[in-house]
């Protein structure tokens, strides 16, 4: 449902932009009248909201990170005004066609000193199939205007800000889906070419890694031996570069399986798909197999996750 609340007192505005996000703190920038406008829609487990309003800053703060559920990133598109993104150690001055990255799991800051206008995209963290560490190197930069992707992409996210009124159902689902495709694919971009952002020799070989391995999901080989073989390593080694994340080779890949799967079950051009047939896209052609890995992961079975979210 097409979500538009106004608030006239600043009261009001922090429990809207609360219960509409993650919660948050808020601070008015000076005395004054204020007003905001908050409109847009849940999509499933994505959210994607035009902000307009006063001058005003959130703060997430450790204590609300603590009593929060799983964690998300948020896409930030400045479409008027200016704003000020604080979050690992950095700040960046938004202005407008900007677009920023930021994550609901780390505290963070967002003030505004004047009226202004903004898109936020706020979805699953898992989405991006990026690794933490890789968007964390990128949290609190501006990506927009002079970037050679980012500049591509504020265009197509703004349309379809512009279209939220009459974007719901299914359909508008798998429209907020490619925006975040699109956003892995700038911020993909930007870990490899701006100066200083690829780290160690490490850090650069296992983002190679991460990528080849969602090249090869669909892949029934893919396994560390494959990938080891692919990179010049041994599988000691493949295992020994995992060991520096929270995740293991096999458990990186059946998550990224696994999320793919999800992510067709939900989608109505697959609607008649069968479900053992989406399970083989994947790599996962055992259907019994499947059905445990789905069900260990998100607490129902395949079958039971799409009739639940068509």
């Amino acid at each position: 449902m097409y979500q538009q609340d106004t608030a006239a007192d600043f009261v009001r505005w922090r429990r809207l932009i609360s219960d509409s996000f993650v919660p948050l703190e808020a601070e008015q920038a000076r005395p004054r009248r204020f007003s905001g406008l908050l409109a847009g829609r849940h999509l499933r487990e994505l959210a994607m909201m035009q902000v307009t309003a006063g001058p005003h800053s959130v703060i997430r703060t450790p204590e609300l990170i603590g009593r929060s559920g799983p964690g998300y990133y948020k896409l930030n598109l400045q479409v008027s005004g200016h704003g000020l993104l604080v979050q690992d150690g950095r700040e960046t001055l938004l202005q407008p066609g900007d677009l920023a990255i930021y994550d609901t799991e780390r505290p963070y800051s967002l003030s505004f000193d004047d009226d202004f206008s903004t898109l936020v995209l706020m979805f699953p963290r898992q989405l991006t199939g990026l690794s933490a560490d890789d968007v964390r190197e990128l949290t609190a930069t501006t990506m927009g205007a002079g970037h050679r992707l980012g500049q591509a992409v504020a265009p197509f996210i703004t349309q379809i800000g512009a279209m939220l009124p009459t974007l719901d159902g299914p359909i508008g689902h798998r429209l907020a889906l490619n925006v975040v495709d699109l956003l892995a694919t700038v911020l993909a971009d930007e870990l490899y070419s701006r100066p200083g952002a690829e780290g160690t020799q490490q850090a650069r070989l296992l983002r190679r890694v991460h990528h080849f391995i969602e090249s090869q999901l669909a892949n029934p080989d893919l396994g560390p031996e494959m990938i080891a073989a692919a990179h010049y390593l041994s599988t000691r080694a493949l295992h020994q570069l995992f060991a520096r994340t929270d995740r293991t080779v096999a458990r990186w890949i059946r998550e990224r399986r696994l999320e793919q799967c999800r992510r067709d079950l939900q989608d109505p051009l697959h609607r008649d798909t069968p479900v053992g047939a989406i399970g083989a896209r994947w790599g996962l052609a055992d259907p019994a197999h499947f059905s445990r890995l789905f069900r260990a992961e998100f607490g129902q079975s395949p079958a039971q996750f799409r009739h639940a979210h068509s």
